[in-house]
């Protein structure tokens, strides 16, 4: 098995999609062998594109805020992977951004995932996420509300898009329940650090 360097060196130079993405490849993914967070959202979209740096826009903010994380931790390799379904982002579709390419996850994931040795907790991120990965198929709200039945290492979430704040509005348990809950598990997972 390659190192995690030059894993991540094969994945940002990745081509595979490139007939099918319009603003051209550009492989967005962080991880290194002492990741102890893992967080698979959906794919980057343009204005992540564009400046090369996962979740760098208010999605970002927004789910930093959920996790609790500061910025130094989310974007420090030997603490968080960040590992989207689709490292590329898709273009536009009619109704916001394209689904991630659908070659991406099994092309990569099970590499990238191999190679994270320290992995405690990997957070959902999403519809795409939740229905690749949890073996009970469930409405991406059923999955959330249910987060402490999918086992301790395992954290769905929703995708922390403007949309979100209108599904926290109809669901306010969310900021109740699971907020709480996720930052603990965040604190856990990094060893009981302060974020």
């Amino acid at each position: 098995m390659p190192s995690a360097a030059t894993l991540l060196k094969e994945i940002r130079t990745c081509t595979v999609c490139a007939k099918s993405l319009a603003a051209g490849p550009r492989p967005i993914v962080q991880f290194a062998p002492s990741s102890r967070i893992v967080i698979i959202g959906q794919a980057p979209g343009s204005r992540v594109h564009e400046s090369g740096v996962a979740w760098n826009d208010d999605s970002g903010k927004r789910l930093r805020v959920w996790t609790g994380l500061s910025e130094d931790d989310f974007y420090d390799p030997s603490r968080v992977a960040l590992v989207p379904m689709g490292f590329c982002y898709p273009g536009k579709g009619k109704s916001g951004d394209l689904p991630p390419r659908p070659e991406c996850a099994p092309l990569w994931h099970e590499r990238v995932f191999a190679a994270l040795k320290a992995r405690e907790l990997t957070l959902l991120v999403g519809s795409y996420a939740q229905t690749h990965y949890l073996p009970r198929k469930q409405a991406m709200t059923e999955a959330v509300k249910d987060f402490a039945g999918h086992g301790p290492g395992i954290f769905p979430l929703p995708h922390p898009s403007w949309r979100s704040g209108i599904w926290m509005k109809r669901n306010p348990w969310f900021e109740i329940d699971v907020v709480p809950a996720l930052q603990k598990a965040v604190r856990k997972a990094l060893g009981g650090k302060k974020t």
